[in-house]
């Protein structure tokens, strides 16, 4: 099945320059890397094609179809096309509204985008000036992270792990990502009352030694200004060592 019949069947048959681009793409992977490594065949090769120049022209595309055209799962898919996306060097561009739409989330669109900006804001601020120019807040990681954590804070019910999937992530960056925008901007991001797991923070710690001074005691942060304030964990050494000296 050629490029221009799989179009045909997506319903893209009257959009040349699609076509064109797919063909463009689909010859480029073939000189760059072989497929079949990461488990696509050239049929579900041709249809990741075909949404990658969709996406990129700003033409709406009809995925669960293009799903069953694979003959694969969408999980699969979605895994497949982020690979070959990414071997392809093409740069995932993420929407908020379209997240919003995907997921049922219309209402909590406004609250991502203003999160993001105060985000960056006070990422921004706790960087020295030579760095500043150089923070790249254009990956899709940022946006996916500002969305769940706005689902989540709302009550409403987002699948993290169909987030990522989707998103073409891993859940190490997210992880990551999560816990500097929790600690950066609690007041729009944070959930009350909200357990925070300890071997995440702790692989974590690169990025919340941005703004070491705004971490809570008990997550590893700064002493007070007199230095009378110790963390959870020197107060329970202190604690044990007494214990065993009695």
């Amino acid at each position: 099945m050629d490029l221009p019949q799989i179009a045909k069947k997506l319903g893209l048959s009257d959009s040349k320059l699609i076509i064109r681009k797919a063909a463009e793409l689909r010859r480029f992977s073939d000189l760059q890397f072989n497929c079949s490594v990461i488990g696509v065949g050239e049929v579900a090769k041709a249809v990741i094609c075909l949404e990658i120049a969709a996406t990129r022209l700003v033409v709406v595309f009809d995925r669960s179809c293009a799903v069953k055209l694979s003959g694969m799962s969408e999980r699969a898919y979605i895994r497949s096309y982020n690979s070959l996306n990414n071997g392809l060097g093409v740069k995932a561009k993420l929407d908020v509204r379209e997240l919003a739409i995907q997921f049922g989330c219309v209402r909590i669109i406004p609250f991502v985008r203003d999160g993001l900006k105060l985000y960056k804001a006070r990422f921004l601020s706790s960087l020295p000036a030579s760095r500043r120019a150089s923070a790249d807040f254009t990956r899709p990681v940022f946006t996916a992270v500002a969305f769940y954590l706005c689902a989540k804070k709302q009550k409403l019910k987002v699948d993290k792990i169909k987030l990522i999937e989707l998103c073409g992530i891993s859940e190490s960056e997210f992880s990551s990502v999560s816990t500097t925008m929790k600690d950066l901007c609690h007041d729009v991001f944070g959930v009350a009352n909200e357990n925070k797991d300890a071997r995440e923070v702790k692989s974590n710690r690169d990025l919340l030694d941005v703004l070491p001074c705004k971490r809570k005691p008990e997550d590893g942060g700064c002493l007070s200004d007199d230095g009378s304030e110790l963390s959870s964990y020197k107060k329970r050494k202190q604690m044990e060592k007494g214990d065993y000296e009695n």
